[in-house]
């Protein structure tokens, strides 16, 4: 009866894969990691004088961005991680932020830049960003692989964007759907969001 369960479960798990199928190459690995080295020193020049930051990183999405990025900012860097989500396991923001794990190191008169994957409604950041400023940061910036202006819902912008894309459910390079996709080394779509 277990194995019944089991293999009832597989065949689901392959049709769905097999209705989100993954869309074309939208920015290569080579691509992002160039745009992370004009980011990091574009971030480094606007630094001037300072001699240390706090890179947030956004779990879990932001990830392989944040490891692109960090190796391009010539300075002491400090990690540390937040999870802050409005999605669960849809493909549409709730609406609802909450943030599961805070960020642990003291921000007061710190320099910090935060690091997410794609700022879509900008729900979720714009709330993340006004938890931060509490701290009384010397400074606050936010960095994204990707903006999707076309769904905001708020004021929010980034400081630093990698890439702007479409209104397509976006996947790959650490961002998910339902914790699957991340590890392509590329970003794409799901055709079906298409």
């Amino acid at each position: 009866m277990a194995e019944e369960k089991k293999a009832s479960a597989e065949v689901k798990k392959e049709t769905a894969m097999e209705q989100e199928p993954v869309g074309k190459i939208l920015f290569t690995e080579e691509q992002i990691r160039a745009r992370a080295r004009e980011l990091g020193r574009q971030i480094r020049e606007d630094l001037k004088d300072q001699d240390e930051l706090i890179v947030v990183c956004t779990l879990k999405g932001a990830v392989m961005w944040m490891t692109d990025l960090v190796k391009e900012i010539p300075m002491d860097t400090k990690l540390d991680f937040v999870i802050a989500s409005s999605y669960g396991s849809s493909t549409a923001s709730s609406g609802v932020v909450t943030i599961k794990m805070d960020v642990e190191s003291n921000l007061y008169k710190k320099n910090v830049l935060v690091v997410e994957d794609i700022v879509d409604s900008g729900n979720t950041l714009s709330f993340l960003m006004e938890k931060l400023k509490e701290r009384n940061p010397r400074w606050l910036k936010v960095c994204t692989m990707l903006d999707k202006p076309s769904r905001r819902t708020t004021g929010f912008k980034a400081d630093y964007v990698g890439f702007t894309v479409d209104d397509l459910f976006i996947i790959g390079y650490g961002l998910d759907y339902d914790q699957r996709y991340r590890g392509l080394p590329y970003i794409s779509y799901l055709q079906s969001e298409n």
